[in-house]
């Protein structure tokens, strides 16, 4: 309903917790009853109730509470019971909290959480919940902080899913632990004694048969360079260091090799000892026993694969849960900052309607008075500016009228190319590259065309005046995995970019990069609508 019918805006809003709002005694509370309340707080109502996110305002010192309907799920078994309630008596949990919130966002400043913890009871039962949090202030009639407009974005389920995956994760680490412990028991495959005194090496007919020795090969009598020529290359240095280092200080050898077996594969095996001296301190004997590790090694090394593979699975998951959260915060942030911005669009767009027709109507009753034309004359002009400023909010908000049609993307050098070269200047070099038979699209082509515009002035803006700017056109076709997740249906497309020289944009710039009225210029040179016209109709 606009203001035209009703100058306070506070009747016929739609739906639950409007005519609960309006069914409301608000004579009980500082807001007074609903017939004097302010325009301001009307307006605030009617843009919170707009709204397909969670909201509440907080209005005046005391907080009251004025919430839509997707707040009234969230909060559960209280509502109804918050609607005009003081905040702190609402959630008297978090009493705190909400004090700092008003007092904050009453003095002007803004608050925002990511994650928020915080203990409700919102059913009858304590419950923890994650949010994310963000709050503003919102103006009175004297353009002074009156309330505390709060956007409530509950992450409860994305934080627990985090921690599933964290437990889930240290329950592998300590399977792993389990697994290696079980694997260290291995079989013996035979024992062994080195007469140091003598630097001779016997042992059993295991032990013979590991090694490969001939079958009339004395026990007592094996040859040590055969036992060494059987040790795998690379790890024979390693254990001869070993057992040099157990024979010198005393400690037990413990070494892991390979042995090569008669068909030229290699098995591997844990060789361990320790050196015994007799009563002047000289080594003696070095007995020792060989155990079969090779199952377990061969299950060490899947393992490590497999852990491998999963930690990279696990990281692209995350990465890719990452991304996708913040792609979601992203265009819930945009979706509700286009809704409020819809609404403000419209109701602005009234009010220019309604000065708009007093002038015209003033002019005709002073046709004769030169003064009273000029000074009509250059309302009228800040009337248009402020028609054109609320035809960019309902562009951004997805609202403009569209009148699409078939379009072949050929013309776009014949369209632009002379207006883009007037509007960006001769330092300025235009590449325009599109396939010999590109697809035909359904689209407003005047609107396509003021996107590119907007695209290619922003790049000109960023080059600071020099450079070369690119529109390129391809045909593309989007498959079902493609498109998960990113709201686009599979099918055929063309794909249209722009593309500059520039630096580009540093993270923080590209995350407001589509908000509106946000921009990197200077007081004067930019309203920071460019990019949000070109998202909403993009969007749209």
């Amino acid at each position: 309903m606009s203001f035209l019918s009703d100058p306070h805006g506070c009747q016929g809003w739609r739906g639950e917790m409007a005519g609960r709002i309006q069914a409301f005694d608000w004579s009980v509370t500082e807001l007074g009853a609903l017939e004097h309340w302010s325009s301001s707080l009307c307006s605030a109502v009617q843009l919170l109730l707009a709204s397909p996110v969670p909201l509440v305002m907080l209005w005046g010192r005391s907080g009251y509470m004025i919430y839509n309907d997707a707040y009234a799920e969230f909060a559960g078994g209280r509502h109804p019971y918050l609607l005009g309630r003081q905040v702190e008596l609402g959630w008297p949990e978090v009493a705190d909290f909400n004090r700092h919130v008003l007092d904050t966002c009453l003095a002007g400043g803004t608050l925002s959480y990511c994650n928020k913890e915080l203990v409700l009871l919102r059913n009858g039962q304590p419950e923890h919940v994650w949010m994310d949090l963000y709050y503003s202030p919102v103006a009175g009639d004297d353009q002074a902080p009156a309330g505390v407009m709060a956007i409530v974005v509950e992450t409860t389920a994305h934080v627990l899913s985090e921690q599933r995956r964290q437990e889930v994760e240290n329950a592998y680490r300590a399977e792993n632990e389990r697994v290696q412990l079980a694997l260290n028991a291995g079989a013996l495959l035979g024992s062994f004694v080195w007469d140091i005194k003598a630097d001779r090496l016997s042992g059993d007919e295991r032990f013979a048969r590991t090694f490969s020795y001939p079958l009339e090969q004395p026990l007592d009598d094996l040859s040590m360079a055969v036992a060494d020529s059987r040790v795998h290359p690379e790890d024979l240095p390693r254990i001869k260091e070993q057992a040099a280092y157990s024979v010198k200080k005393g400690v037990p050898y413990n070494a892991e090799y390979r042995i090569r077996r008669e068909d030229g594969s290699y098995l591997w095996v844990m060789g361990c000892g320790r050196c015994e001296f007799d009563d002047a301190g000289q080594a003696l004997r070095f007995p020792g026993v060989l155990i079969d590790i090779h199952e377990r090694k061969m299950a060490e090394e899947s393992l490590l694969q497999l852990t491998r593979n999963l930690e990279q699975r696990v990281a692209e998951e995350v990465n890719a849960r990452v991304s996708a959260e913040e792609q979601l915060r992203q265009a819930q942030k945009l979706e509700a900052i286009g809704g409020m911005t819809g609404g403000v669009a419209h109701d602005f767009n009234n009010l220019l309607q309604v000065i708009a027709g007093n002038l015209h109507l003033l002019a005709r009753h002073e046709p004769d008075n030169a003064n009273v034309q000029r000074r009509v004359g250059a309302a009228i002009t800040a009337v248009e500016r402020g028609a054109k400023l609320s035809a960019q909010l309902l562009a951004f908000a997805r609202r403009q009228p569209l009148s699409p049609e078939v379009y072949n993307p050929r013309r776009i050098p014949d369209s632009l190319s002379e207006l883009l070269q007037r509007a960006l200047g001769e330092t300025i070099d235009i590449d325009v590259q599109l396939p010999a038979k590109p697809w035909c699209i359904k689209v407003d082509r005047s609107q396509l065309e003021n996107a590119l515009l907007n695209l290619a002035i922003n790049a000109r803006d960023a080059m600071k005046g020099e450079g070369t700017i690119g529109i390129r056109g391809e045909n593309m076709v989007l498959d079902r995995g493609f498109c998960a997740g990113k709201g686009i249906s599979p099918g055929d497309y063309l794909c249209l970019s722009v593309a500059d020289t520039g630096d580009g944009m540093p993270p923080e710039v590209l995350k407001q990069a589509f908000e509106p009225f946000f921009t990197t210029k200077r007081d004067g040179q930019g309203t920071g609508l460019g990019l949000s016209m070109v998202f909403g109709f993009v969007k749209q």
